[in-house]
């Protein structure tokens, strides 16, 4: 009888070994007692706890025993040295980028051309020039605060105002308008800060590194840099010279029935 008020029921006793380094010990005799030992339980539990948890989780290959390495071309796939995956990594860490930034402006609601510049600007720079905070949307914050920034200042034409032609009253204005769309007060911007652990001092620090890495014009992510954004694209227009063009335009001859 245990201290729980369980019966444990019939049990087997084991004499000590003869040289003593054995006591006795009460064996359970309970249906599922003894199956696995406490430490056969505890590493059976840590070890199962890494093992795949979701059915679209896959694993390549196994080992023939847990004392032995995976086989030489297995062990090649996962280290992506295999001739059918290379680069493979590379490609993956950039596509996150890519797609970690543009769900961040998607929550902040940015214009399709900062958007465009913030993935530019993502799929360009260094991030181990970040250091510990390197983490992708850590960076990408930073890099929407500061295209977002930019752009806010062409708008207002902050770097191309001549402050002699100016009164101070209009200088005060422009500016006013400049810190009043600043996208560090949105609540949104804010929130997201706070979750990734940025504040007002990281989030300068980290534009500073930033700037270090671009040049004066940002790059813009699938947009030609030498084409002015404010044109009309050429492929939505139809060439004129072309002979689809000329017979659809060309007007209908009345003879052509006689």
């Amino acid at each position: 009888m245990y201290d729980d008020g369980v019966d444990s029921g019939p049990a087997l006793r084991r004499e000590s070994d003869p040289d003593g380094l054995e006591g006795n010990r009460r064996l359970e005799t309970r249906p599922g007692s003894g199956a696995l030992s406490r430490a056969d339980v505890q590493r059976d539990s840590t070890v199962r706890q890494w093992g795949v948890v979701t059915p679209s989780a896959t694993v390549i290959g196994r080992a023939e025993s847990p004392d032995e390495e995976l086989p030489e071309s297995v062990r090649r796939l996962h280290d992506e040295q295999h001739g059918a995956t290379p680069g493979y990594s590379e490609r993956a860490h950039r596509l996150d980028r890519l797609r970690t930034t543009q769900a961040l402006c998607n929550a902040l609601d940015l214009t399709p051309w900062q958007r465009d510049l913030a993935l530019g600007v993502m799929d360009e720079i260094d991030l181990t020039e970040f250091g510990s905070q390197r983490a992708i949307p850590k960076v990408a914050l930073v890099v929407i605060r500061h295209v977002v920034d930019v752009d806010r200042r062409a708008y207002f034409g902050l770097d191309d105002v001549d402050v002699a032609e100016l009164s101070p009253d209009r200088m005060d204005e422009l500016f006013g308008q400049y810190r009043a769309h600043d996208i560090t007060d949105e609540e949104a911007f804010r929130r997201l800060a706070a979750d990734h652990g940025l504040d007002t001092t990281s989030l300068n620090r980290l534009r500073r590194v930033l700037k270090s890495q671009l040049e004066d014009e940002l790059p813009a992510y699938g947009r030609n840099p030498y084409r002015d954004p404010n044109l009309p694209s050429l492929e939505d227009r139809v060439d004129e010279n072309s002979p689809d063009a000329n017979r659809s335009d060309a007007p209908d001859d009345p003879n052509a029935g006689e």
